[in-house]
């Protein structure tokens, strides 16, 4: 044994955390089990009732919110909604297969550009990786599909989210992102996104659009008899 480990091995023992006998490291082994602490009952619901929830919350923190049938419907949404809102026909979409083979040409005059989020773009299309009932908060996922740049450099954020991915609560996502990523492989950047970017810094007044989009439009692809 070295000197350092000699050093830290009297640390340890010092400190009560001395190496469980097989060699494993104990603060290793706790972070990697991922224990739970205490998990509020109120995404404790079944598919249908959280989709509700995440709606009822989603609107109350002053996101908009649609629910469609099926991705085919996407391009009709977001034209109606730069209607809706006088803006210019044209979005920045995040190059996510879900919408890049969408038929945006045939069915909007809309023009449309992919990639990441710039300065200068108005509006963006992205695709969320979930959601949470419990607070109606989109979790974003980046990755070659999914920069997270359109998240929040434009004023209009429209988000893409399918109902199955929405779930109870907060850990049920981590779950599921742990599993699907796999050991070591967590994407670079998880944001949780609770309504639209505020602030109420200067006198208590409230602020929207204060550090990100001012606007945030959610579509929830919500096929019948799911």
């Amino acid at each position: 044994m070295g000197a350092r480990e000699d050093i830290l091995g009297r640390l340890r023992k010092n400190l009560g955390h001395s190496s469980a006998p097989n060699g494993d490291n104990p603060a290793v082994k706790h972070i990697q089990e991922h224990h739970k602490n205490l998990i509020p009952k109120r995404g404790d619901l079944n598919k249908a009732q959280q989709v509700d929830l995440f709606v009822q919350e989603a609107t109350r923190v002053n996101a908009s919110v649609v629910r469609v049938a099926s991705l085919d419907e996407v391009p009709d949404q977001v034209s109606a909604y730069l209607r809706e809102h006088q803006l210019p026909a044209k979005v920045k979409i995040a190059p996510h297969g879900d919408l890049k083979d969408l038929s945006w040409q045939t069915k909007t005059s809309l023009m449309v550009d992919e990639g990441r989020g710039a300065g200068d773009d108005g509006v963006s299309v992205s695709v969320a990786y979930g959601g949470v009932a419990e607070t109606g908060t989109l979790v974003m996922a980046s990755g070659a599909e999914t920069p997270t740049s359109l998240n929040f450099l434009p004023l209009d954020h429209i988000v893409v989210l399918q109902a199955a991915d929405i779930a109870g609560n907060y850990e049920a996502v981590w779950e599921r992102i742990r599993e699907k990523s796999g050991p070591g492989k967590l994407p670079r950047t998880v944001n949780w996104i609770t309504g639209p970017s505020r602030t109420a810094d200067i006198e208590q007044t409230l602020l929207l659009g204060a550090h990100g989009p001012q606007r945030l439009h959610i579509l929830i692809v919500d096929p019948p008899g799911t």
